[in-house]
């Protein structure tokens, strides 16, 4: 039986990890699939780490790897894909939920079998299909469309949402791309997507819900790291021998 591997990286998030990780196993998916989810605690502080070890203890299904330090979402992620392409099959997929309920689980049914039926590589999940309901919205919509935007310029890729949590790789295109990821921190988004576009993947998008969090509430990424993803695109695009103006 084919499996959906996920990703789900964490640091802290004691008041919502329980529940992610309840909801990505209620999460419907399609028939004779099954799902697997692997932790990986970035450094967590004691209660959370205690609450990650009784998650691996309680459901068959999840696995926790651990971080002796806080090294960045980009490391997290890369330790999870290591450790599930050790005995994936080639039938598998890869993707990645963050653990601080932004995104919905329910998504995942429908990004699976959209993904199954398009016979691509990838699929990404698509935030900004609907208006924006609030100023923070449309701030936040804006600063991803030019981060997206500048992606699809040096990828020459079309897509609408490069820095959604929601990135579903099929096993065989995810051996290629692995070895080529490096990025310690948010860069891994960026770098996920150029990857792909390096090595000719096929990558679809399928909308899915999202609701923010505010700073206070403890999200993690801020100016500073659009700043590094725009450097992340730039590196890759000279990376990429395919890429309009690579190597200058």
């Amino acid at each position: 039986m084919p499996t959906l591997h996920l990703v789900i990286p964490f640091l802290n998030e004691l008041p919502t990890l329980d529940t992610a990780v309840r909801r990505v196993l209620a999460a419907p998916l399609p028939d004779d699939w099954q799902r697997r989810i692997t932790l990986v605690d970035d450094g967590s502080n004691s209660e959370t780490a205690d609450l990650a070890d009784e998650l691996a203890t309680r459901f068959d299904e999840v696995e926790l790897l651990r971080h002796q330090r806080n090294r960045g979402k980009g490391a997290a992620v890369r330790t999870g894909f290591e450790h599930i392409l050790e005995d994936a099959d080639d039938r598998d997929i890869v993707g990645i939920q963050d653990a601080d309920l932004e995104y919905d689980p329910n998504d995942i049914g429908t990004l699976l079998s959209t993904l199954l039926e398009s016979h691509d590589d990838a699929i990404y999940g698509n935030r900004w299909t609907r208006p924006a309901s609030s100023l923070k919205e449309r701030i936040h919509r804006g600063g991803n469309s030019v981060l997206t935007w500048f992606s699809n310029a040096c990828t020459g890729l079309k897509l609408r949402d490069i820095e959604c949590c929601y990135k579903f790789i099929r096993v065989p295109m995810l051996k290629r791309i692995l070895p080529e990821l490096d990025e310690e921190r948010f860069g891994i988004e960026p770098q996920i997507t150029a990857s792909l576009a390096r090595n000719n993947a096929r990558v679809s998008e399928a909308p899915v819900s999202y609701d923010p969090r505010s700073f206070q509430q403890g999200k993690k990424i801020g100016l500073g790291d659009a700043f590094e993803a725009i450097k992340v695109m730039r590196r890759e695009k000279r990376r990429n021998p395919n890429s309009p103006g690579a190597g200058s």
